[in-house]
C-alpha cells in the first residue's frame, strides 16, 4: 500500500459523496428551497445577522470546525493501525458528520439562527432545552480545554508563531472593512492572502530581536490572552473580525494540505505502518480500550463531532445568504475536514 492510493481513493469517495449524497440529502431529505429569505436577510442587523458570500461563509465555518481535532485524533488512533482510522474518517464523515452538520445548520436557520439549546426548547420543551444547554456547556468546556492545550503548546515561547497568528487580526479587520465597502471578494481576498503570507515569512526575522522578546509569552500569559481575543471576536460585528479571519485562515489550512497532497504525488511514500496492530483488542499506549468504540471517540473532528453543533447553530446560520448554501457550507466543509484528517493520518 502506498500513500497515493489512499489519497486518490479518499478524494474520490468524498467528491462523489458530496455530488450525489449531498444533493440527495439536502434536496430530498431536508427539502431545501430558496423560496424564503434566510435569517441573515430576514433579521439583518449588520452585526451578527449579515448575508455573506458563500465562500466566505464556507471559510469561516471550515476554519471554526477544523481546529486541532482532525490533526491530533487520527494520529492518536493510529495505535490501532492506519486502516480503522481511515475507514472511520471516510464512513463517519459521509454518513455521520456531514449529515449532522447540515441538519444542525438547517434546524438553526429554520428557527431564526438560534442556538441548538433554544431549538430543542421550542421543539421538545423546556426540560430538553435545559439538558441540551447543559450538555453543550460540558462539551464546550472539554473541547476548549483540549484545543487550548494544543494552541498553548504551539505558541509557548514561540515569537514566530505568536506573530504569525497575531498579525492575522489586523489583516482580517482590513479585509473585512475593504470587502464591506467595495464588495470585491477577489481583490480583497488576494490582498489579504498576500499580507498573510508576508506575515508568515517575516516571522523568523523577529526572533532574537526586542520585538521578538516582547512576543515571547509563557503558558499562563497565553492562557489569559486567548480568552481576551475570544471576547472581542464574539463582541465585534461578525464581518469585521471573526468571519474574515476565519476565511483567511482557511486559505492557510487548505493550502497546507493541498501542498501535502502534491508532495505525496511527488514522493509516493510507501505506508510502512501496519493496517492493524495488536492493540485493536485494547491495552494500547495511548488508548487502553479496544478499537471499537474507541476509534470513534479518539477521532471525533474529521468524522463526526458534537462540537460542530456550536458552529452550526452559532454564527454560521446568521451568515448564510441562500438556503442552497447549506450544502457547501454544512455538508461540504465537513467532507473537507475529513480529508484533513486523512492527510494527517498519512503524514
Amino acid at each position: 500500500m502506498n500513500a497515493i492510493t489512499i489519497v486518490i481513493g479518499s478524494i474520490c469517495i468524498l467528491v462523489i459523496s458530496y455530488r450525489l449524497y449531498g444533493i440527495f440529502f439536502t434536496k430530498k431529505v431536508l427539502k431545501i428551497k430558496d423560496d424564503t429569505p434566510t435569517p441573515a436577510h430576514a433579521l439583518e442587523d449588520g452585526k451578527d445577522y449579515v448575508p455573506t458570500n458563500k465562500w466566505v461563509t464556507f471559510g469561516h465555518h471550515f476554519a471554526a470546525i477544523a481546529a486541532a481535532g482532525p490533526l491530533v485524533g487520527p494520529i492518536l488512533a493510529a495505535q490501532f493501525g492506519y486502516l480503522p482510522g481511515l475507514l472511520w474518517l471516510l464512513i463517519g464523515a459521509v454518513i455521520g458528520g456531514a449529515v449532522h452538520d447540515a441538519v444542525v445548520l438547517f434546524a438553526s436557520m429554520r428557527h431564526g439562527g438560534k442556538s441548538l439549546s433554544e431549538v430543542m426548547k421550542e421543539e421538545l420543551g423546556p426540560i430538553a432545552g435545559f439538558c441540551t444547554g447543559l450538555a453543550m456547556l460540558f462539551i464546550i468546556t472539554i473541547t476548549m480545554a483540549g484545543l487550548s492545550m494544543v494552541v498553548l503548546g504551539a505558541l509557548e515561547r514561540n515569537p514566530w508563531g505568536t506573530f504569525a497568528v497575531g498579525i492575522t487580526i489586523p489583516i482580517a479587520m482590513l479585509v473585512g472593512i475593504a470587502y464591506r465597502k467595495t464588495g470585491n471578494l477577489l481583490v480583497t481576498s488576494t490582498v489579504g492572502f498576500v499580507l498573510l503570507m508576508i506575515g508568515v515569512f517575516i516571522g523568523p526575522l523577529i526572533q532574537g530581536t526586542a520585538f521578538g522578546d516582547f512576543l515571547t509569552f509563557d503558558r499562563d500569559t497565553l492562557a489569559i490572552i486567548l480568552p481576551i481575543y475570544a471576547f472581542f471576536a464574539a463582541a465585534l460585528p461578525v464581518w469585521l473580525l471573526l468571519a474574515p479571519r476565519d476565511y483567511l485562515s482557511s486559505f492557510m489550512k487548505i493550502g497546507v494540505f493541498i501542498a501535502l497532497i502534491i508532495g505525496v504525488f511527488f514522493v509516493n511514500p510507501a505506508i510502512q505502518f501496519p493496517p492493524f496492530t495488536e492493540f485493536i483488542h485494547g491495552g494500547g499506549p495511548v488508548i487502553a480500550g479496544p478499537v471499537w468504540p474507541f476509534v470513534s471517540i479518539t477521532i471525533a473532528c474529521g468524522a463526526i463531532s458534537g462540537f460542530h453543533a456550536f458552529v452550526g447553530s452559532g454564527t454560521t446560520p446568521k451568515m448564510i445568504d441562500r438556503w442552497e448554501d447549506i450544502r457547501i457550507v454544512g455538508f461540504g466543509a465537513m467532507l473537507v475536514e475529513s480529508l484533513v484528517g486523512v492527510m494527517a493520518l498519512i503524514a
